[in-house]
């Protein structure tokens, strides 16, 4: 049985993508509180695999996700993208004209915020999790108080569905990867299957530092789908820039990464796996 750690309680989108990723296999979810826990599970117990979001096609990039990857140590394994679907619950004797507030985090009220626009008379009041939001409102019979999360989260706590899909853009699609300790990386992914790396490097400060990297990713055939960039604390004008790649041949990939080392003043590569 495999060890996941997720941010969120059971029924919250973590949970949901880590159970497509893993299909077919068993496995036991611990949840956090917060991405900072997520990886401290992994740092205390060496089976743990962390599963946590990324990006969204809505809310755009989760930059602390980022840094905290990258300072974890963990090897990502792989990815798994899930379309996002929203809807609002309440307890089953509530309904449209005794809903007064609906709960939610900030980005899933965000997402459906032309639905919350239309329902004016029901106040917004953000929560630290979607399913979390649902299990409170169960769990302490809150009366009058919605709650916006998956349908499979509104089930798992006995609340009624008032609406299904509310969510504004129906092409809502989140990005999750999956990291573990890097002794057990080449047990979770085979490493012949891959055609996919995330890499972060930092450059110096000169004109066409950056040009020069990916001219030489261009030319060995690599595929950017993905460049994000943040500041190095402590170092003005400097940057990490966060590099998801995609390549049909492994052999190039590397010597790719080995054309462009010399140019870089660091360079690691955070995992290399299989697209989804």
């Amino acid at each position: 049985m495999k060890q996941i750690a997720i941010q969120g309680e059971h029924g919250c989108f973590h949970d949901i993508a880590a159970h497509a990723y893993f299909s077919g296999e068993q496995v036991q979810i611990t949840c956090c509180a917060t991405f900072e826990e997520v990886f401290e599970q992994v740092e205390n117990d060496p089976t743990v695999i962390a599963l946590l979001a990324i990006e969204n096609t809505i809310a755009g990039s989760l930059l602390h996700n980022y840094d905290l990857l990258r300072k974890s140590g963990t090897t990502v394994v792989g990815e798994q993208r899930l379309h996002i679907r929203h809807c609002i619950c309440c307890l089953p004797d509530d309904d449209w004209t005794t809903v007064v507030e609906v709960h939610s985090h900030p980005v899933a009220l965000m997402q459906c915020r032309s639905f919350l626009d239309s329902h004016s008379g029901i106040k917004a009041v953000e929560a630290a999790d979607t399913a979390g939001a649902a299990a409170y409102i169960t769990q302490n019979q809150c009366h009058g108080r919605a709650a916006i999360c998956s349908a499979e989260a509104a089930r798992l706590y006995g609340m009624k569905i008032l609406e299904d899909s509310i969510e504004d853009n129906k092409h809502n699609f989140t990005r999750f990867l999956v990291a573990c300790r890097p002794q057990r990386a080449d047990f979770l992914r085979p490493l012949s299957e891959a055609d996919k790396a995330s890499i972060v490097f930092s450059l110096p400060h000169e004109e066409g530092s950056l040009s020069k990297v990916l001219t030489i990713l261009s030319f060995y055939g690599i595929n950017l789908t993905k460049i994000q960039s943040l500041p190095v604390i402590g170092h003005e004008w400097e940057y990490l820039f966060y590099i998801d790649l995609t390549f049909d041949s492994l052999t190039r990939y590397r010597q790719a990464i080995d054309a462009i080392t010399p140019l870089v003043k660091s360079i690691r590569i955070l995992g290399e796996y299989k697209e989804h």
